[in-house]
């Protein structure tokens, strides 16, 4: 019964896996995610299927890494992964405000230059 029970886990994690796959997949070809963002997703959900699909598998690298207790070894590849996504959107995030105050400012010259403009062809007439 236990063993039953079992692989009825694996399979709805097998199937959460594909469907949260799919979804992404969705995402990307609508548009509404980007290519750089859906390869971390990528990523995470190939992982989520390998462990569901290779029972043992997170044992396995555990003791390999010297880890005693395995489901903590998910957790912190979730910790790294979460960082290392904070600072690749804290990079994004810095290029975007650069990008942001140089528009502004060569807004703010195209603004001055459409009144001077403005404003001799109002003389001249």
């Amino acid at each position: 019964m236990e063993n039953v029970i079992s692989y009825r886990l694996q399979i709805i994690a097998i199937s959460i896996a594909l469907l949260f796959m799919f979804f992404i997949f969705r995402l990307i070809t609508r548009g509404k995610l980007r290519e750089e963002y859906s390869i971390i997703w990528i990523v995470c959900t190939a992982l989520l299927l390998l462990f569901a699909i290779w029972r043992n598998g997170l044992d396995i690298i555990a003791k390999l890494l010297g880890i005693y207790y395995a489901p903590s070894l998910i957790f912190l590849g979730a910790i790294f992964a979460i960082v290392i996504f904070l600072v690749h959107l804290s990079v994004v995030n810095s290029r975007q405000h650069k990008q942001i105050k140089d528009l502004t400012q060569e807004m703010a010259l195209l603004k001055e230059k459409l009144d001077s403009f403005l404003k001799l062809n109002q003389n001249e007439k």
